[in-house]
């Protein structure tokens, strides 16, 4: 409901409104999923506290965990939207976690295959999940591992992640979309942002599905390069303003040929420096 809001405490919900203080003009940001916040006891806001970290899109704030959901068929797995997921968490610094769902509709080779095509995760301490929620497999490991924390899932649509939250959580039951069979890709089933209790400790946020995720208001070069953690090297580069790009005795482009950063990520990286130097740097 309009100018209400929901506040979680000490296991139940308080209808509250922002006291007068806390309301800022056309700031769509005043008080958003996820904040903390201190209420009295006619349920006035009177406190948000300082946000760790805060997504504009969705508008969530203090997340742990960014769960970058897909799945291995239908829709097909899109390894391009997985890095750019991975880069907008970096930028939110947030840690992302990578979970694969519908297993179950492809071969054990295709999910070794998937593996491999992913086994620059390890490098860059991202966990990987394969799941189904069709079969309930995998499940218990993801419960497991985001219990105690604020997990927002995000991906495309028809991935499942309404599927998989009503499986993690207890109580509200989220309204599940099917793959259109001529496009290949989900419904969006998902309205509102909301924020869901684990059985046990921790939160849930269900955020509308991604049909697409841009890169994130990266400034210029030198953040795009601290958004790849994997060029952090112990080997500097010849030139202390080396930008990976061009320039002889670069370290990590001898790290690529070396086969210790992954030529996909490299190759990722420079279409993310071209993009953003034509469409953003080269107008400022």
């Amino acid at each position: 409901m309009q100018g209400f809001y929901y506040v979680e405490s000490q296991g139940q919900t308080y209808e509250c409104r922002l006291r007068g203080i806390l309301k800022k003009t056309d700031r769509k940001d005043n008080c958003i999923v996820g904040d903390i916040v201190e209420f009295s006891e006619d349920c006035s806001i009177t406190k948000v506290f300082e946000r760790k970290n805060i997504i504009h899109r969705p508008l969530v704030a203090n997340i742990d965990y960014i769960v970058i959901q897909f799945s291995a068929m239908d829709p097909r797995l899109d390894y391009e939207r997985i890095n750019i997921l991975i880069l907008n968490s970096y930028y939110h610094r947030i840690k992302p976690v990578i979970i694969i769902n519908k297993i179950d509709l492809v071969e054990e080779s295709e999910i070794e295959e998937i593996k491999n095509n992913l086994d620059y995760l390890k490098a860059l301490d991202i966990d990987l999940f394969f799941v189904s929620t069709a079969e309930n497999i995998g499940i218990e490991e993801v419960k497991s591992y985001i219990q105690g924390h604020v997990t927002a899932f995000g991906g495309p649509s028809g991935v499942g992640k309404s599927s998989i939250l009503n499986l993690l959580q207890e109580g509200t039951t989220l309204k599940v979309g099917e793959t259109s069979r001529k496009l290949k890709r989900g419904k969006h089933t998902t309205r509102a942002t909301t924020l869901l209790p684990l059985k046990e400790e921790g939160f849930v946020i269900d955020t509308p599905g991604f049909s697409s995720v841009d890169l994130p208001e990266i400034s210029n070069v030198q953040e795009l390069i601290d958004l790849f953690p994997e060029f952090d090297l112990d080997e500097p580069c010849k030139f202390s303003n080396c930008i990976h790009v061009n320039e002889p005795g670069c370290a990590v482009k001898n790290a690529v040929e070396g086969g210790s950063i992954s030529k996909e990520r490299y190759e990722f990286f420079l279409r993310c420096y071209e993009k953003l130097k034509i469409e953003r740097w080269n107008k400022l």
